[in-house]
């Protein structure tokens, strides 16, 4: 393992590699399955895709490229179904080609905008006809945007918008309930979406258990915010009062803006030096980041937070958080964020992610497994003491894990229990009540009505995470996080037999 010296080094910018590499370079057998990867590309069909994957031998094959090979199989046999069931929309994402963010009437200065948007229509036609047609809401939000574009544009692109505008206008009196588990085959269609992201089926009996892990939260979050002196109805109302609570609320002005990036990279000071006892051999650049301001023209412009990864030529990563409208980030709502955004989150999985090399469609099928190993790093932070006797910042862990499980049950709500809009949000309302900085209810609630799973498929990764890595006592955790990491994202059944492997001392390949 790693000494806690050079691991530091590495911190402070220098290029010196863990001297137990994550990721090993291709061979002869790994450079032969990425040509027959590359080539699915020419293939039409997700079943033909998947019969040129039958045969390949495994033996000679790096872990990184096994991964990419059980990734395929996997995610192409999921397609292969839901192309079989339900034949349209964009294929394992969405039943609708067409929506107020999505489709070719988005790039309207495009050569051949006008035949792509034609195409669409045509996609929208057959889709009617087979009874999927967007909610009322979100088509009328279409038929706007529809409406604006076709103003901006000239021959025939406008006349194809216009057209596309008033055929999605024409199925109004159609529209029904959001939820694909509405359609033709559409509970079979969720659980496949839900698949495709990191694995697992069955949406509700996924719904019952992040339900019941979302009743475990909120139970701590109540005693902690009337421990605190906040009062409400519901734990929404609570937490809508903490927010509000003036004496946590930075300056609005350079020195508030200034003081909330010096308070998070104080507590990413303290979390550095405790990376070498969480991980076995982790490639220096994953510590060497920090949290930075945004220009005052991204501030202005209200970007929203993002991230530069470090590189393994000493260049160090950044996470430049949004605080444009700083009022409503309370001090205690950062500190969770260090851990999410930077350590041990998403700046030590996705500088490995970077080494794996993955190809493509391994990324297309783990979807899910970015995004819930940095909630699984918020709760490792928690497990491993780093809020202790600090109740703020328990109190924003708690609404960031809220705000995170909200979301995977309005996805399972709306799309396999038939809630309506309203019930989506008055759930939000009630468990979270205050939004994320980032993303308000209503826009939530959207994209879980067009990207169905999607939400799923992180709370499902957090939650295998943080079964298979908690399994076990703290001094195996460094190799489980290995196992977990070590050669890029990955699915369910790849997790739980590199799981495997390990406990039995074996080989993570």
């Amino acid at each position: 393992m790693i000494g806690r010296r050079s691991f530091l080094a590495g911190a402070a910018g220098t290029a010196t590699v863990a001297a137990v590499p994550w990721a090993r370079a291709a061979d002869a057998g790994d450079a032969a399955l990425r040509a027959v990867l590359d080539g699915l590309a020419k293939l039409d069909s997700p079943a033909a895709k998947l019969k040129k994957l039958a045969g390949i031998d495994t033996h000679d094959l790096s872990p990184g490229a096994l991964l990419d090979l059980e990734a395929a199989r996997e995610g192409l046999a999921i397609d292969a179904r839901i192309a079989a069931i339900l034949p349209f929309g964009r294929l394992g994402r969405s039943p609708y080609s067409v929506t107020p963010s999505t489709g070719a009437w988005r790039e309207p200065a495009a050569p051949d905008a006008a035949d792509r948007i034609a195409a669409d229509s045509t996609a929208v036609r057959n889709e009617a006809a087979a009874g999927i047609i967007l909610p009322r809401d979100v088509l009328d939000r279409a038929v706007a945007g529809l409406a604006k574009a076709a103003a901006g544009a000239t021959g025939g692109v406008a006349l194809a918008l216009a057209e596309q505008g008033r055929l999605l206008a024409s199925l109004a009196p159609r529209a029904g309930d959001p939820g694909v588990g509405r359609l033709p085959h559409g509970s079979e269609y969720f659980d496949l979406l839900i698949d495709r992201q990191f694995g697992g089926r069955d949406a509700t009996a996924i719904h019952r258990r992040v339900m019941a892990k979302a009743r475990e939260i909120t139970a701590e979050a109540d005693e902690l915010l009337a421990r605190s002196g906040y009062t409400g109805r519901t734990t929404g109302e609570r937490f809508r009062a903490a927010f509000r609570d003036p004496r946590f609320l930075y300056a609005d002005g350079e020195d508030g803006r200034n003081r909330a990036v010096a308070d998070m990279n104080r507590r990413l000071r303290r979390v550095r030096p405790q990376l070498p006892r969480l991980f076995e051999s982790l490639p220096p650049e994953c510590a060497n980041v920090a949290v930075r301001r945004m220009t005052p023209v991204e501030e202005a412009a209200k970007k929203g937070g993002y991230r530069v990864l470090p590189s393994r030529d000493g260049a160090p990563g950044s996470y430049f958080v949004d605080l444009s409208d700083i009022r409503r980030r309370p001090d205690w709502s950062l500190a969770s964020v260090v851990h999410h955004e930077l350590l041990p989150g998403h700046m030590v999985q996705l500088p490995l992610d970077v080494r794996a090399n993955a190809h493509a469609i391994r990324s297309e099928y783990t979807a899910g497994f970015a995004e819930g190993w940095a909630i699984y790093a918020e709760e490792l932070m928690v497990r491993q003491g780093a809020f202790a006797g600090d109740d703020r910042a328990l109190l924003g862990f708690l609404h960031w894990m809220l705000f995170r499980l909200g979301r995977s049950i309005i996805d399972t709500g709306v799309h396999s229990e038939r809630w309506s809009v309203w019930e989506a949000r008055e759930t939000l309302e009630r468990m979270q009540g205050e939004p994320a900085f980032f993303a308000t209810f209503d826009q939530d609630i959207q994209r879980v009505c067009l990207e169905p799973g999607a939400r799923v498929g992180e709370a499902l990764a957090w939650l295998a995470l943080a079964d298979r890595c908690g399994r076990g006592g703290a001094t195996g955790l460094p190799r489980r996080h290995r196992a977990a990491i070590a050669d890029g994202r990955l699915r369910l059944t790849s997790l739980d037999r590199r799981m495997l492997r390990n406990s039995r001392g074996k080989s993570i390949r």
